[in-house]
């Protein structure tokens, strides 16, 4: 006989139409169910994909690659500080700030959230937050004191619009004949900026010089915001800094600071991931039932089979390959059906909106409009791969059985 015969017969048992119905039907179920797992594994990774990627995409666009600071004090010289940190070959930009939590009170209400001072100029080589400006510009805190730029959702909360004035409450205080009061401060509102993200509903902006007479001393700075040539490259980049650097002064990267959020993000898909898998190996395992009835039915076949020579061995690769035979194309179908639906998610749920006549994602609560979907071939092929293993392992126990069939024993009552 040839040597590929057994990978043949295995072929030949899964998708012959002289099968038993109930054997076929339960064959069928494995199989969609094989569909449906790969399918939907695929779907959901490409999914967190795009999440994880938008997160980092909005969140990083405010948050910069690193940041120098005084371990005791503000920083006095930090022109002197960042012509020095720009010497380092991977630093691209460096700009001043000062930040520290206040309380926003408008029209309609109060708010908690984070004034930052910055030099709109120098601002723009660190972080994109110029780029997200939807109305006014960010050059506007530079026109006059005290004006200020904050998030639209910010802006919405407090009831402000361009032009109008919120009170700013800092953490400082002022000494006055009448007794010590919080420092407050009128500022005008010259332009909103919106990224998309949780820090549209906290943050503000004014200019060096403002935020010196509310949050600090003239001519120091909290610190200097920092820009590398490469995001992932930045921890490295901050801790050569550091040992560089004088006495006093931290060198923290984006990961120290937003680190937290991203592992939180990358546990989140990881955990997902398994409990998807969970229903492929539900899948896999239902191939179990299919072949210890295809073993039960074919009893004849492998006694057969037996006394024309064939060797336990033999019998066993029959039915890894008639369970292998199944679950390739269930994978396979499932990756056709998982790479569709991840790369047109976003049409299908707008089509599904449309249909309903609801929102899914209001953009008011979610940040988003529709899904994002970042499709990673790695991933495709992993499921896969993984899949496939499983299949592999739910064929052995019943591919042992049959090799255990007694020839002898079928063949008497034949």
């Amino acid at each position: 006989m040839p040597g590929h015969y057994a990978f043949f017969i295995g072929w030949r048992y899964s998708f012959s139409r002289k099968r038993n119905r109930f054997t076929s039907v339960i064959a069928m179920i494995s199989m969609l169910g094989m569909v449906i797992g790969v399918a939907s594994l695929i779907t959901v990774l490409a999914v967190m994909n795009g999440f994880s990627g938008e997160l980092r995409g909005r969140i990083l666009s405010l948050v910069t690659h690193g940041y120098i600071e005084q371990t005791a004090g503000g920083v006095s010289e930090w022109e002197a500080l960042g012509a020095e940190v720009e010497r380092h070959p991977d630093v691209v930009a460096v700009a001043p700030f000062i930040s520290d939590k206040v309380i926003f009170k408008g029209k309609s209400a109060m708010r908690g959230g984070i004034l930052t001072a910055i030099v709109p100029d120098l601002e723009k080589s660190v972080s994109r937050v110029s780029e997200a400006v939807s109305a006014g510009s960010l050059a506007s805190l530079e026109e006059r004191s005290f004006n200020v730029v904050m998030g639209a959702a910010l802006g919405r909360i407090l009831g402000v619009q361009l032009g109008d004035r919120v009170e700013v409450t800092v953490p400082r205080l002022s000494v006055t004949p009448l007794g010590v009061f919080p420092r407050s401060k009128r500022l005008t509102v010259t332009g909103f900026f919106e990224i998309g993200a949780q820090a549209d509903t906290y943050q503000a902006y004014v200019s060096l010089e403002t935020g010196q007479k509310l949050l600090g001393e003239k001519g120091q700075v909290d610190g200097l915001q920092v820009k590398t040539t490469d995001l992932f490259e930045a921890p490295r980049v901050m801790n050569e800094l550091e040992t560089e650097l004088a006495a006093g002064l931290v060198a923290k990267d984006w990961s120290q600071t937003q680190g937290s959020l991203f592992k939180a993000v990358k546990m989140e898909k990881v955990m997902v991931s398994l409990l998807l898998l969970s229903v492929v190996a539900v899948a896999a395992f239902n191939i179990v039932s299919t072949l210890v009835m295809s073993v039960t039915e074919k009893r004849a076949d492998i006694a057969v089979l037996r006394t024309m020579g064939a060797r336990a061995g033999s019998i066993m690769v029959v039915f890894v390959a008639h369970g292998l035979a199944l679950a390739v194309v269930g994978i396979s179908l499932g990756s056709m059906l998982g790479v569709f639906l991840a790369s047109y998610i976003s049409t299908i749920t707008i089509f599904i909106e449309s249909l309903l006549g609801v929102k899914l994602f209001d953009p008011a609560v979610y940040f988003i409009s529709e899904l994002p979907s970042d499709l990673q071939w790695g991933d495709v092929a992993v499921i896969a791969l993984a899949s496939l293993l499983l299949s592999f392992v739910a064929s052995l126990y019943p591919a042992w059985r049959a090799a255990q069939v007694a020839p002898a024993e079928v063949l008497r009552y034949e």
